[in-house]
């Protein structure tokens, strides 16, 4: 006698769509790390430039499995901590390894003093984005409109972003003589990461006049930097235009800050 063929509940096999995305973020990162573990460091040949595009499928991944998520009304918190270990592999070790072969090795254990560095910020900024991120009970909640502290996956952008421009260019940045200045940006990243500073989320954008006018510039400033350098520049552009969004954001907010206080002292005492 046959049994009667068990019917898929398709509103239970949706909850794994965005873990499922999540996994080829991790294969993306760990693709990229076996491929940069294998080139000799130094190397001009195209390892280097083929791991940092296996990072920006890892970024495109990333940003997909959120939004799947909340388009299916799928979060939980399983997807929130497993997103946090594929953005620790993807766009902490990877990266950090990857610059190590890159350019950072020239300075022998400096060069692995910065990157593990850079890495180790990425995973304190994931575990307190998800303390941040969940409620009592454990479940994500809300987000926010901004983030505190630069997220992971655009400080790993900066770096891949780079290194995908040098490799279009046949540039120097790899060389010696920008050992310094590279290690000075790697460390200003970990900085941003495990920093106070809030940068947007842009979850909760409203279609204003000033949403309007930032993709505007966006776009406009991404068209004069594809024509006056390389189309591989915009990346590092837009990313670097995200930070800059965060640090004038958090001055401004300083110097409000501090003219409330200042207020604050004028205003006279209340009256008995």
């Amino acid at each position: 006698m046959l049994r009667p063929r068990r019917k898929i509940d398709l509103k239970k096999s949706i909850f794994l769509l965005p873990n499922i995305i999540t996994l080829c973020s991790i294969f993306c990162g760990f693709h990229a790390i076996a491929t940069t573990a294998m080139a000799p460091a130094g190397s001009t040949g195209d390892e280097f430039y083929r791991a940092s595009l296996y990072l920006v499928f890892a970024l495109f991944f990333d940003m997909l499995d959120g939004r799947v998520a909340r388009l299916t009304k799928t979060q939980s918190a399983f997807g929130l901590q497993i997103d946090s270990l594929a953005d620790v592999i993807s766009f902490g070790v990877a990266p950090g390894l990857l610059v190590y072969k890159w350019s950072l090795y020239q300075r022998d254990t400096a060069g692995i003093v910065v990157c593990f560095i850079f890495a180790g910020a990425g995973a304190v900024r994931l575990a307190r984005f998800n303390v941040l991120s969940t409620d009592e009970s454990g479940k994500p909640s809300k987000p926010s409109k901004y983030i505190v502290g630069l997220p992971v996956p655009g400080a790993a952008g900066i770096l891949m972003s780079l290194i995908i421009a040098n490799h279009t260019i046949h540039g120097p940045f790899g060389d010696a003589k920008y050992v310094l200045p590279l290690i000075g940006l790697v460390c200003f990243l970990a900085f941003l990461m495990v920093s106070t500073i809030k940068f947007r989320s842009f979850k909760d954008l409203k279609l204003n006049g000033r949403t309007v006018a930032l993709v505007f510039f966006a776009v406009g400033s991404s068209a004069v930097v594809m024509v006056q350098t390389k189309p591989a520049f915009v990346l590092v552009w837009l990313l670097g235009f995200y930070i800059v969004i965060g640090l004038i954001e958090t001055v401004i907010q300083l110097v409000r800050r501090k003219d409330r206080e200042v207020e604050s002292t004028k205003q006279p005492p209340p009256a008995e």
